[in-house]
């Protein structure tokens, strides 16, 4: 088998001669990992991946939150040795302002909202939910997308198109403490404006699925509003429905959805076979989360496929055997159930220690050796 029947078959619940092994990096440069492709330090990882791993090429389309109505000012200045990135929107003579301030005594950072009226302000901005509007911007898009597509060796794995979820931009936007309290003083007006934005995903995902861009979508959303920060029915009023929604609509058209979540995952587990993702990325056992493969398993039983979950720190302290013996003990617990092995997150350092070079090494070669078995 090549990588990309491996991955199909594990996303699919079906045999596979080795546990597929993901590094997370795509193929293509993007703006969240480095680039492992090109960067000299990274190339004996890249190389050995070929041989050893699955590749995802993850890609970001989408199109402007808001109508024309509402007026978007970014802009960069300097203030007292400090450099200040600020953005402002406005509609019907009101106005949202965040800044980051960079300078001596480090990083400021004032989100766009800071206030009960500011949460009103921002929910009744006009959503883009206009069919020709967004699909005009995706359009202009697709030349760079379908060149990335064409130049993606299809073996290595599949295109994964990460497009959002109604809850992503309100989280990014909001102070932490006034997001939790926001969930019990004004969830039905947060309902309201997720629902707005959702008319807009539609569009999105549609536009996507109708052109065929990509076999996995990758939805990155349902951490952003889920226990302790915010209740198990809140996470069931402002993620499930959507991710359902949205996860139905893609398996229509035979695609394949992988959900991301970081954390606190175990109370929340049923809910994830409410939404009925093929498989669920990443579970961390503790101390960094509360849930263990065998717990995970437990609950979601074969019905969807589970990635994980060595930790991305562990790759900067541990030695290579220890590594290979971590990976081993992960195959282990796992073995003969639906699962894909891979880091918790994916590379940001561009100079990195050796260490962590020779650990990536160590982490794909103990995976293909002691994860060749048939589910």
């Amino acid at each position: 088998m090549n990588a990309r029947q491996r991955l199909m078959a594990a996303l699919s619940g079906e045999g596979s001669d080795h546990v597929p092994i993901w590094l997370l990096f795509p193929y293509h440069t993007t703006g969240y990992y480095v680039d492992v492709r090109t960067l000299p330090v990274y190339r004996p990882v890249f190389e050995a991946s070929k041989h050893y791993a699955i590749m995802l090429n993850r890609r970001n389309l989408g199109a402007p939150a808001h109508t024309e109505a509402v007026t978007q000012q970014s802009e960069t200045l300097t203030e007292a040795g400090r450099t200040i990135r600020r953005r402002t929107l406005t509609h019907g003579g009101r106005r949202l302002v965040s800044e980051v301030s960079e300078g001596p005594g480090g990083t400021q950072i004032r989100k766009l909202l800071q206030s009960d009226e500011d949460l009103e302000i921002y929910c009744s901005l006009p959503a883009l939910r206009d069919k020709a509007a967004i699909e005009a911007a995706l359009e202009a898009q697709m030349a760079r997308y379908r060149q990335e597509q064409a130049g993606f060796p299809a073996e290595y794995g599949a295109m994964m198109l990460d497009l959002g979820e109604p809850i992503s931009s309100l989280y990014h936007d909001s102070n932490l403490e006034d997001y939790a309290i926001w969930s019990l003083t004004h969830g039905d007006l947060v309902v309201e404006h997720l629902q707005q934005v959702m008319d807009r995903m539609r569009h999105i995902y549609r536009f996507c699925l109708e052109r065929d861009l990509a076999d996995v979508y990758f939805m990155v959303g349902s951490e952003l509003a889920s226990p302790p920060l915010v209740s198990r029915a809140t996470f069931q009023q402002w993620i499930v429905p959507f991710a359902r929604e949205l996860i139905e609509m893609i398996h229509a058209h035979g695609k394949k959805v992988i959900q991301h979540y970081h954390g606190q995952i175990r109370e929340i587990l049923p809910d994830f076979l409410t939404m009925a993702p093929d498989a669920l990325h990443t579970i961390e056992a503790p101390p960094v989360g509360n849930c263990t493969f065998t717990q995970a398993f437990e609950v979601v039983g074969d019905r969807i496929t589970l990635i994980g979950n060595i930790q991305y720190d562990d790759f900067r302290s541990m030695t290579a055997a220890q590594m290979a013996n971590a990976v081993k003990a992960a195959l282990n617990e796992c073995r003969g159930r639906r699962f894909i092995l891979s880091p918790s997150a994916g590379p940001f350092d561009p100079d990195p220690p050796a260490q962590v070079i020779e650990n990536y090494l160590a982490f794909m070669k103990a995976g293909w050796e002691h994860g060749a078995w048939r589910i």
